[in-house]
This record gives structure tokens, sequence and C-alpha cells, in this order.
């Protein structure tokens, strides 16, 4: 797993996870999540990590998951996961890594300003996500939703043809072609322009 987060992380993060009751697993990438934490039976602890080609990324998130299970370990279930106890421990553990040894100036300064009230993703956050997204190893010519017109039609997963409808507070409404059905998509939803 040290591969896959930068170098100057690595001393840190084995600090972090020297606990024989937590297991950290690389998965298959989902579409839904970048990571998970879970209590499983006997007192044991698992977190799972999307397999990405993004070091820094992979580290934020398993820095987040991290904060979910030392959090787990002081209040069990009696908390909200994404609350104030999460919020500071996250803030707490992140804060060694925010230097430029371990990150790229151009996230650090987006992630700096994200960890002062860390939302439960990443994603929430536009300007973190767009700088992660320049340190991705695959150049799959995908633009975000937000940096095309509305009205404008694109493809979504590789299959699925999607008319960009207007804004609706944080998300877009977006209406499939083929079906007529509106769905909401997050502003950073990876996406190509048709040529419809």
């Amino acid at each position: 797993m040290l591969d896959l987060i930068p170098k100057a992380s690595h001393e840190l993060i084995k600090k972090l996870i020297d606990s024989e009751n937590l297991t950290i697993k690389v998965v298959k990438t989902r579409k839904t999540k970048h990571g998970d934490f879970r209590s499983l039976k006997n007192r044991k602890f698992q977190i799972t990590l999307n397999q990405i080609d993004n070091k820094y990324r992979f580290l934020i998130t398993l820095v987040h998951e991290l904060a979910h299970f030392k959090v787990f370990q002081s209040f069990g279930n009696s908390v909200n996961p994404h609350g104030t106890e999460w919020k500071k421990t996250y803030k707490f553990l992140m804060l060694p890594f925010l230097n430029n040894l371990i990150f790229p100036e151009d996230i650090l300064r987006h992630l700096a300003l994200h960890m002062i009230n860390p939302p439960a993703t990443t994603d929430s956050d536009l300007n973190l996500v767009v700088a992660l997204q320049k340190h991705d190893l695959i150049d799959d010519k995908k633009m975000f939703l937000f940096e095309i017109p509305e009205k404008s039609i694109f493809i979504h997963n590789s299959s699925k043809l999607f008319v960009k409808l207007y804004k609706r507070r944080k998300r877009y409404i977006c209406k499939e072609l083929s079906s007529g059905k509106k769905y909401l998509f997050s502003p950073v939803a990876r996406i190509k322009l048709s040529k419809l």
C-alpha cells in the first residue's frame, strides 16, 4: 500500500496504521465512494480504499478513513460519522501531512483551506478536486461538468447521452436523452462532450 502514497508520507502513515486490529485493503474502484471504514467482529476494523493512480487523492482518503477509525475507538457509534469529533480528529491527523514535501503546491493550497472545516467528501470541494485531477496519471480527455455550458450534450459513463439543464444549489439537473429522465450530477462529474 505504501507504493500508492507519496514517499515522504510513509513514516507518518506507518505510525498511524500501527494497529494489529486494523486491516487496510485496496479494492477495485467504486463509483460511489473513494474509501470506507467498518467495525468488524471481535474488535477488528477494516478500511477499504479504491485502487487509483493518484497518490495524493489516495493519501487524503486514507487519512480521512483513519480519522473514522480513531473516532470509533474513542466514541463507538455514539457520534455523527462526519460530525465535530471526526472533523477535529481528521484535522489533527492531516496536519503533519500539510507540507510541500508531501503535496505539490497547487494541491497543498486548496487542501489547507479544505481542512479548515472538512466536509464529508473531498468531491464537494471543487477547487481541491480540480487540483487533484491535474495529478491523475490517466489522461482520458474528460472534462468536468461545471466546465461546459448549459444545453450542452455530453456522454457519461461511456454510453449514455445527457443534456446539461441548470444548476440547483450545488448540483446540476441533467436529462438523459433516451429516457427523458432527469438526474442530479455533481459539478465535478467527469464527462465527454458529444459531437451531436
